[in-house]
């Protein structure tokens, strides 16, 4: 009897402590299977999964983030850089070839509207983002922002559907043209494209802008002649005349009244340039080392632009030969080159007071404010 007794004792502890073993891998996340930042394989950060991560997907790893072990410098940033457009290459390649990360930054790139970048340039949760002249109106209605660098030239071109008649600005006048946005760059193009052809592109009067969410919506209605003409970025417009016919009308990068000028400028925080401009040095390198690594490889940054999907384009030469318009490296290296972006800057803001989308009376005196050589300081 003492010996079977002694035996279910010995059952029911072995059973006590296997049940004890299961308990403590569960609160342990599974045993083996769990990992640290320090165990994260580098190749994860420029995966297909991790060039769709959203703002909302890096909140919830913001406990994981590699700052905590002081591997960054200025540890995790969001950059908007999920807007599908080709001419955003810089911002591609200085992720995917290591670029920010050379710099001290754990960059995660987002989808921002441009209401979002606003918000983020003002509080500078965004230190820096790439836009065009679409930005001066917004400066003068209150967001703290500076220019500090010019990224390239050309990327905006106006369509028509096969068979359209319209040739020439002046053939717009009465006609719908679609844009991405209202106040966007497209529209602002476009507007000073009619209006150096007489037209009056201001509150709709010569002609009517009509607003897509998705470049290539704006393509379907011009086929389908809901619209006549469509104002759109790289690769969308190139895509058209060369899978559906259409006709190129304008083109940014060759234009008199755009050609050898900035498209797209770079834009810092006012806030994060107050507070730390070395760190915005430190992007403007990682910058300038993606524009130098994209003139020497046009082909080979088109093929990562798509092959990661940063933009819907498959045809690698059509992209490689936009890529190439956009006349990289660009970045200021010299005195003469950053007073370039300061006239350019200047020019612009020039055409924009002239049909009516800057209130400014003093455009030399609102250029010198805007603009801010971060490079000398």
């Amino acid at each position: 009897m003492k010996s079977t007794r002694t035996s279910k004792l010995i059952v029911i502890l072995a059973l006590i402590l296997a049940m004890s073993s299961v308990m403590l891998a569960a609160c342990n996340g599974g045993g083996s299977e769990t990992t640290t930042d320090s165990e994260e394989p580098a190749a994860e950060t420029t995966s297909d999964a991790d060039t769709e991560t959203t703002a909302e997907d890096a909140a919830e790893s913001e406990d994981t983030a590699p700052e905590a072990s002081g591997e960054f410098k200025y540890g995790k940033i969001d950059i908007p850089g999920k807007d599908g457009a080709l001419c955003a290459a810089p911002i591609y390649i200085a992720y995917e070839n290591g670029y920010y990360a050379e710099e001290g930054f754990d960059v995660n790139l987002i989808s921002a509207d441009t209401e979002t970048r606003k918000i983020g340039l003002n509080n500078g949760t965004i230190p820096i983002v790439n836009g065009d002249f679409q930005f001066f109106p917004s400066i003068e209605e209150g967001v703290k922002v500076k220019v500090v660098e010019g990224l390239h030239f050309g990327c905006i071109t106006i369509v028509v559907p096969e068979g359209s008649t319209i040739k020439t600005a002046a053939d717009l006048k009465g006609k719908k043209i679609g844009v991405d946005e209202i106040g966007g760059t497209p529209h602002q193009v476009a507007s000073l494209w009619v209006e150096n052809a007489g037209l009056k592109a201001k509150d709709n009067q010569d002609v009517t802008f009509v607003p897509f969410s998705d470049g290539n919506l704006e393509i379907e209605a011009a086929e389908k002649g809901e619209i006549d003409a469509a104002a759109i970025w790289d690769p969308f417009g190139a895509l058209a005349v060369e899978e559906h016919g259409f006709t190129k009308i304008f083109d940014l990068s060759t234009d008199p009244l755009f050609a050898g000028k900035y498209c797209c400028f770079l834009y810092a925080s006012e806030k994060v340039l107050a507070e730390d401009p070395e760190k915005v040095r430190a992007l403007l390198r990682a910058y300038n080392k993606a524009q130098d690594w994209i003139a020497a490889n046009p082909e080979e940054a088109s093929k990562i632009i798509s092959e990661k999907k940063y933009s819907s384009i498959e045809n690698i030469d059509l992209a490689s030969e936009l890529v190439k318009s956009y006349q990289y490296p660009t970045h200021a290296q010299t005195e003469n080159d950053q007073n370039q972006v300061y006239d350019n800057v200047l020019y612009f803001v020039e055409e924009l007071a002239k049909v009516g989308y800057l209130k400014t009376t003093d455009p030399e005196s609102f250029a010198k404010d805007i603009y801010f050589d971060v490079k000398s300081e």
